[in-house]
């Protein structure tokens, strides 16, 4: 039986997640609850039958020796696809999806995103046995995930008919919404776009050569001439530089004929705010929630997660508070999407200063 493989998309920057998350290591290597690092859980969501033993890991070169002690931590091998620059998803995908075909040319691959909260493994796992013949089709599956509130942070797609058991053709995506648009969309049935993807990699391989012909020479052109070391695949930064920075979406899901959306309701998260990070947490009766070393007194829907040192709130309510060892954020919960805004702001030179105020990442 052919075994879904894993590919593991670790690109991203984390920005909203500062100060903890920084471009040194980002939200992905982190651990937001004192488990296993957000690419560790990703990994063993994908363990057990069905799954192949050895993911992809698709990401920075600067972030190497972190993916590698990600995979080693969990006692796994991992194939390392390390990325010279950034040239968005379709490019990622692509490349583990022409790898995943050197180890077996009929492979599935599953593409998630490597800093994903989803809590319920089993639910997990079912629905990607649920896809399996879809994908094996030649369907290009999306995961799509019931609204449980209106979120104006997300993309929706809308599924349509029936093609494989619980699989839907994918009817159309639309962007990130206004709170009463997102409103409009859970009545008419709209779903979440999770950004995660069952693909059969030849499908996806060709309709990424039907649309974007120049992603697909550009990223082989980098694995042929890649530098290969243990479990490090270096690509040549002058074949993938060739490649447009597009993302998958945009290149494929949005305009192939093949697109399909299995509906699912299990609990998932991008964890693309520290609101969202509270939300994935166990609290006490009064709301709160401490990771590290903190105390809270007379507080209510409080999130500290604190690093390095005691960290203490007193007589306060609906705020968040991160403490590292150098740097500070206390924020109104319900906010801290404007975070990557503040994170833009001490970058750029304070007045009178030669340097950016924000702490070395």
């Amino acid at each position: 039986m052919t075994q879904v493989i894993p590919v593991i998309l670790s690109g991203g920057s984390g920005t909203r997640l500062w100060p903890l998350s920084r471009s040194a290591r980002p939200k992905q290597f982190l651990s937001f609850d004192g488990g296993p690092s957000m690419i560790q859980q990703t990994v063993l969501r994908c363990q057990g039958k069905g799954f192949d033993a050895r993911p992809i890991f698709v990401g920075a070169d600067q972030h190497r020796f972190v993916l590698a002690e990600a995979a080693r931590g969990l006692g796994v091998s991992a194939d390392i696809i390390l990325e010279p620059m950034r040239r968005d998803s379709c490019a990622a995908i692509v490349a583990g999806a022409l790898h995943a075909m050197a180890r077996d040319p009929e492979s599935l691959i599953l593409v998630m995103a490597a800093d994903h909260h989803v809590p319920d493994t089993a639910a997990f796992a079912d629905a990607v046995a649920q896809a399996v013949p879809a994908a094996k089709a030649g369907l290009l599956v999306t995961f799509g995930i019931k609204p449980t509130f209106p979120a104006t942070g997300y993309g929706y797609i809308m599924p349509g008919e029936a093609v494989s058991g619980a699989v839907r053709r994918l009817q159309k995506f639309v962007e990130k919404p206004d709170h009463n648009t997102a409103l409009r969309y859970i009545a008419d049935g709209f779903l979440w776009n999770s950004g995660n993807f069952l693909y059969q990699a030849k499908s996806l391989v060709a309709e990424a050569r039907a649309f974007v012909p120049g992603v697909v020479d550009a990223v082989a052109a980098s694995l042929q001439k890649a530098a290969r070391d243990a479990d490090f695949i270096r690509l040549d930064a002058e074949g993938f530089a060739a490649s447009p920075q597009i993302s998958v979406d945009f290149a494929i899901m949005e305009r192939t004929s093949k697109a399909a959306v299995l509906p699912v309701s299990y609990a998932w998260s991008d964890i693309g705010s520290w609101d969202a990070v509270a939300a994935s947490l166990p609290v006490d009766g009064q709301g709160n929630t401490i990771v590290g070393d903190g105390l809270i007194e007379d507080g209510r829907n409080v999130m500290v997660h604190s690093e390095d040192m005691l960290t203490t709130v007193l007589d306060c309510e609906d705020i968040v508070v991160v403490t590292t060892k150098d740097a500070v954020l206390v924020a109104k919960r319900g906010t801290t999407e404007k975070v990557k805004g503040l994170v833009e702001r001490l970058n750029q030179p304070a007045s009178g200063q030669a340097n950016p105020r924000v702490p070395p990442t």
